[in-house]
């Protein structure tokens, strides 16, 4: 029987880099075929606009697939299971699939699901890695202290403090055989090592914690690290969901995405890249927005700016032209439910 394809399952929180990684990771892949599932959470594929615009050698459009049509962890049977069979049949199969998860994603349906028996022949979970931003987990926005939230909950089964962020990040490090801190240039020294280690305590003996900037890891050091992770389930169990063993259940498990939402703006082209990335920078920081990410057309420019965005932090480049798509400006705003959106609206497009 040939070998299994081994696939490597990229989470993280909204904005934590995933994206960043994977280019990093295809830049570097040294000849190695990689296959990219993305998962995008909104009306804008703009990761998988990204990485297809990237130009990378070797990173053909056909080799990375989109869905859309909601959470991967919600959607195995509709979506995911029918889109690795239409992977794993092409004749010119890869050398590995790197997966990116939607921040709201939980990670354990998804590796579950590699037990399916239409893929579980064919395809292993090489390992998960889980992403984090590490200037806001220091700043206590994505993190909690899950030790100390479990012993209360052990102590008063109607006490709970936890916040739907908060749950997600923490079953998100429960499922991951190795944790990276993007953006560790942002964190003191001490910081850093502080965080490393409360990482280290939460999480699984045995998971690697590592720092990075701008997710530029080698990528021997993300795959290849054939853990089988969908053979180790009870190991990387749910803190705060509970699944039957049927799996027919997997795919209809309760997660409520109601505590977020997410809209596209668009606007004409921008003049000035500068001006209008502190522009964006300000409604981010009026409107308490997690996210922005997508397009802008400038004028006098042929290239398109792809524009990124974590609480006020706001990264940009031209990544390539625009070809025929319209020249007009598209953002995904996301965050938590009852943003203003007729004033981020406005704010966006004066």
């Amino acid at each position: 029987m040939p070998a299994k394809i081994p696939a490597t399952v990229v989470t993280g929180f909204l904005g934590a880099g995933k994206t960043t990684l994977i280019r990093h990771m295809l830049e570097n892949a040294n000849g190695k075929r990689i296959a990219l599932i993305i998962n995008e959470f909104g009306d804008l594929g703009v990761d998988g606009g990204i990485l297809k615009g990237c130009g990378i050698e070797g990173c053909a459009e056909d080799d990375v697939m989109e869905l859309s049509n909601g959470c991967i962890c919600c959607t195995v049977a509709e979506d995911f299971i029918p889109t690795m069979q239409k992977l794993l049949e092409r004749e010119d199969a890869p050398d590995h699939i790197v997966i990116e998860t939607s921040g709201l994603a939980l990670p354990q349906p998804l590796v579950r699901a590699f037990n399916w028996p239409e893929i579980s022949t064919r395809v292993t979970v090489d390992g998960v890695v889980t992403v984090v931003d590490g200037k806001a987990v220091t700043e206590g926005r994505f993190a909690h202290d899950i030790a100390a939230v479990d012993a209360q909950r052990a102590q008063d089964e109607n006490l709970d403090h936890e916040t739907p962020l908060s749950e997600l990040f923490a079953d998100q490090v429960a499922c991951a055989d190795m944790i990276v801190v993007n953006k560790a240039d942002l964190l003191g020294e001490d910081e850093a090592t502080t965080l490393v280690a409360q990482l280290r305590d939460d999480s699984r003996d045995g998971v690697q914690v590592v720092k990075s900037t701008m997710g530029a890891l080698p990528v021997d050091v993300l795959l290849g690290q054939g853990i089988g992770a969908e053979t180790d389930m009870d190991a990387r169990h749910e803190l705060h969901h509970h699944h039957h063993d049927d799996e027919e259940d997997d795919h209809h498990h309760d997660h409520d995405h109601d505590e977020f939402e997410s809209f596209v703006v668009t606007r004409p082209e921008i003049s000035d890249p500068a001006t209008f990335a502190e522009q964006v920078a300000e409604v981010i920081r009026a409107h308490d927005i997690l996210r922005l990410k997508g397009f802008a057309a400038v004028a006098g420019k042929p290239m398109r700016l792809t524009l990124q965005a974590v609480g006020p932090r706001v990264d940009s480049y031209f990544d390539r032209p625009f070809g025929t798509d319209p020249r007009e400006t598209r953002l995904v705003v996301i965050g938590q439910s009852g943003l203003d959106r007729t004033a981020i609206e406005r704010a966006l497009s004066a």
